[in-house]
């Protein structure tokens, strides 16, 4: 039998658990926790004979006091240094997204700076975010291009390495211009930008701010590299995510999607939008590494 004071000792528990992880998922989750989840793709157009490629990938920063400040971003600079990736790829939504809860913006030339401090042996390159479109789309570009970072705007770059060659393509965003309530128009063209790595049978990595144009990627792309979701930046036990931002759902929520042969990593990012909150879904550096079938993969 619950008598009373049982019951009010487990209430108090209850509101005392809920007290703490509504503090956690705002104050520390967000602010402080950093992963590094390793992520190892296999396909058979990398050549056996080339090396495996080791990509860090950073999204969604969103840059805001007090969750994602100029100083945190750095400190995430250097731990994505620090994994020494061959490539660097920064898949857009720069700037902050949180207008009710911030306490401060982060002027472009303050989140740009730090980003400048990327190294990679074969470069850092970036594409923007549907929140750069919204909120200051030739600010974002121009900050970027000030720091030495390239945008790939529906654009393909050929990249050699060591007598070898694979492309990296840009996505345009998919709802970079609001037409109404959930409507948009996007800056996307993924056949355009796909027909510039024609003529050859070069290995191609597809950087795509939103995952929702996976179920359009041809098998010609060897990996599609997407952000946008933040892994819905709550998971519950028993619940999963509540919120998604795709049309897709769980479907393209987060990790490593195969379908058809086709390979994408979805990472969960790094800042946060709509609500300040995560929980269970701490911000991440993802290090992506893709080889041929077979191949010895060290971490």
């Amino acid at each position: 039998m619950i008598t009373r004071r049982t019951f009010l000792r487990g209430l108090t528990g209850a509101l005392a658990l809920g007290a703490t992880t509504g503090i956690y998922s705002v104050a520390i989750e967000p602010r402080f926790r950093l992963s590094l989840p390793r992520w190892t793709v296999e396909h058979a157009s990398w050549p056996a004979a080339m090396a495996p490629l080791r990509v860090a990938v950073l999204t969604d920063i969103h840059a805001v006091e007090p969750w994602m400040p100029s100083s945190r971003i750095g400190n995430i600079v250097d731990v994505a240094n620090a994994l020494e990736p061959d490539l660097i790829v920064l898949l857009g939504d720069y700037v902050a997204s949180v207008h009710k809860f911030r306490t401060g913006l982060v002027p472009i030339g303050e989140w740009t700076k730090p980003l400048g401090r990327l190294r990679a042996p074969l470069g850092v390159y970036a594409i923007l975010g549907n929140h750069d479109w919204w909120d200051d789309v030739r600010g974002v570009r121009s900050g970027l291009h000030d720091a030495g970072i390239p945008v790939l705007e529906n654009k393909a770059v050929k990249i050699n390495r060591q007598g070898w060659r694979f492309w990296l393509a840009g996505l345009g965003d998919q709802l970079a211009k609001p037409l109404g309530r959930f409507r948009f128009r996007g800056a996307d063209d993924l056949d355009g930008t796909l027909r510039q790595t024609m003529g050859d049978t070069d290995p191609v990595i597809l950087m795509a701010h939103e995952p929702d144009i996976f179920v359009r990627v041809p098998p010609r792309v060897t990996l599609t590299l997407a952000g946008h979701t933040h892994g819905g930046q709550v998971w519950l036990p028993f619940a999963g995510r509540p919120v998604i931002p795709s049309r897709h759902g769980n479907r393209f929520a987060y990790g490593h999607i195969v379908e058809g042969g086709r390979n994408m990593i979805v990472s969960a990012g790094l800042g946060v939008t709509g609500l300040p909150v995560r929980f269970m879904v701490p911000p991440e550096v993802a290090l992506v590494t893709l080889a041929a079938p077979g191949v010895v993969v060290t971490s």
